[in-house]
């Protein structure tokens, strides 16, 4: 039974793996978009929707917490100040992963995980809009 298993190892110690993870992140949202392996995609994916979850709170509590996983105040003061006023109307699904293919030295399935822009979701409503017209 999978009972408690919600994370993957990854193949790393339990020190390596959140190290790992909050630099991805730190990383992540310092730049908006990252390129690396699809395993650790859906991890990254997990852990930066909700970093901006703490950010759109905008509480002191909520600045604390993201501090104690985020490497930088420079990161954190992005994420309360421009990406949570940014989605602050979408009730999640803040990040897209897109499958680039494989890489050339171990053939690992290799992702791109980018902040949702806010156009895509006009563009997204206005096909599906005229698709029920017709």
């Amino acid at each position: 039974m999978r009972h408690g298993k919600a994370d993957c190892k990854l193949g790393r110690t339990t020190s390596h793996r959140k190290a790992m993870l909050r630099n991805m992140v730190t990383s992540f949202i310092d730049y908006e978009a990252i390129q690396t392996t699809d395993v650790k995609a859906k991890e990254l994916k997990r852990a930066a929707e909700k970093m901006v979850t703490l950010g759109k709170r905008g509480t002191l509590h909520a600045r604390r917490q993201a501090l104690g996983y985020i490497r930088s105040e420079k990161t954190v003061k992005k994420l309360f100040e421009e990406l949570s006023v940014r989605y602050r109307e979408r009730a999640g699904g803040y990040t897209r992963i897109v499958k680039l293919g494989f890489r050339i030295g171990d053939n690992a399935p290799i992702s791109l995980v980018e902040f949702v822009k806010d156009e895509d979701k006009v563009k997204g409503r206005k096909k599906a809009g005229a698709a029920k017209k017709t």
